[in-house]
């Protein structure tokens, strides 16, 4: 069974720090791409980043580009999305997803996890 396993929300100040988990089971990690997307309340769903596991490449969205991190641990099965600068628009659900590499969309999502800046 395909499961994707986010943790580490919480609620935090603007400009302070989270570090976002996400656990992987269930498909071989290696041939996968993880991305991490976000949902705010009335708005669409938006890409924020991902990462190519075989490889690493990385994309960041505009609006997170120098303050977001992702990372990927091979051995644990887990990408990170360490987010700093946090600002109120980070605001949102935080989703993981997980798609082959040569897949054109993602297959597997996560259940969320909620991430809350203040101001």
């Amino acid at each position: 069974e395909v499961q994707l396993v986010e943790s580490g929300g919480g609620s935090v100040q603007a400009g302070g720090s989270l570090k976002l988990s996400c656990a992987a089971s269930g498909f071989t990690f290696d041939d996968h791409a993880i991305g991490w997307y976000r949902q705010a309340p009335g708005k669409e769903r938006e890409g924020v980043s991902c990462i190519a596991i075989s490889g690493g490449k990385t994309y960041y969205a505009d609006s997170v580009k120098g303050r977001f991190t992702i990372s990927a641990d091979n051995a644990k099965r887990t990408v990170y999305l360490q987010m700093d600068s946090l600002k109120f628009e980070d605001t949102a659900v935080y989703y993981c997803a997980a798609r082959g590499d040569t897949a054109d969309r993602y297959e597997y999502w996560g259940q969320g996890t909620q991430v809350t800046v203040s101001s």
